[in-house]
């Protein structure tokens, strides 16, 4: 076996095991695989096709572009790529770049504004077309990365999950490649020449915030090997108790049990010591 196949192989493996244990495709899913001109979609698009010619349950995949009226977009390309591989597709066309370069002051970073609007549209026309999934071509990397920024930027613990259903219940957004590494998926597309579409929006900003823990990363892990390894698993080993989230643990009822022990020995309770540290310390 040489080893593009070995890799096509491997990448399809883990995206057949990040199905199954996120159960994300069921019998009859018809799914949205949205096609951005990217790697990582054409990727996606690539691995599910032959995951349905050779998967258990039968689901149908429906190919979406949307044109985002970006000056110079190549617009024959993508349906002429979809078309010679006989892909049911359909293109969506809205002018977001406009509004983009309208509402973001020069130098700052448009991929918020531009992922809203994107997913607003996306998520309509899924309902439009009766779209059981979404398929997104995001990867292992991309969740680790986001997960980075939550923690470091924004005072969160989240990620991108596999499988997310839409706060408003229409839409289930699907991540099959979670499992799969950027730079597998980057030699993949390398030996299947995709016809790549750069963004034109977001490609030219050289301070993101993503680039710059995407640097982390690589650097960490020249001297730590497994570190992305290690990384996605603690993603799936939560254990509440070691956070401080108290939503998810209930600190204050051990709080409690420790204030009724100490209160049968005869030791001054942890609510005589808030009563305490209120009137005589906090003036």
């Amino acid at each position: 076996m040489n080893s593009f196949q070995s890799l096509h192989k491997k990448l399809l493996r883990r995206v057949g095991t990040a199905i199954e244990d996120f159960n994300m495709i069921v019998e009859g899913d018809r799914i949205m695989v949205c096609l951005s001109g990217g790697k990582d979609s054409y990727t996606l698009l690539t691995l599910l096709r032959d995951l349905q010619a050779r998967a258990p349950v039968r689901f149908e995949l429906i190919a979406v572009n949307l044109n985002q009226r970006q000056p110079g977009f190549p617009e024959t390309v993508i349906p002429k790529y979809l078309e010679e591989l006989g892909q049911p597709y359909r293109i969506i066309t809205k002018d977001t770049y406009s509004i983009v370069k309208q509402k973001v002051p020069e130098g700052m970073t448009t991929c918020s504004l531009c992922s809203r609007l994107r997913r607003g549209i996306l998520y309509n026309a899924a309902v439009e077309m009766k779209c059981s999934k979404i398929a997104l071509g995001h990867h292992a990397d991309d969740i680790l990365e986001t997960f980075l920024l939550n923690c470091m930027f924004s005072g969160a613990l989240k990620a991108m999950p596999p499988i997310l259903r839409s706060d408003d219940g229409r839409n289930t957004v699907i991540r099959p490649l979670a499992y799969c590494r950027e730079a597998e998926i980057s030699g993949f597309a390398a030996h299947m020449n995709y016809p790549i579409i750069a963004c034109d929006l977001c490609g030219s900003q050289p301070n993101l915030q993503r680039r710059r823990i995407k640097k982390l990363i690589n650097d960490l892990a020249e001297d730590v090997p497994m570190l992305r390894d290690s990384m996605l698993s603690a993603l799936g080993r939560v254990v509440p108790s070691h956070l401080m989230d108290f939503g998810l643990f209930d600190f204050k009822k051990l709080g409690t049990t420790a204030d009724d022990a100490l209160a049968e020995d005869g030791a001054i309770s942890c609510k005589g010591i808030q009563s305490w540290l209120t009137t005589s310390i906090i003036p």
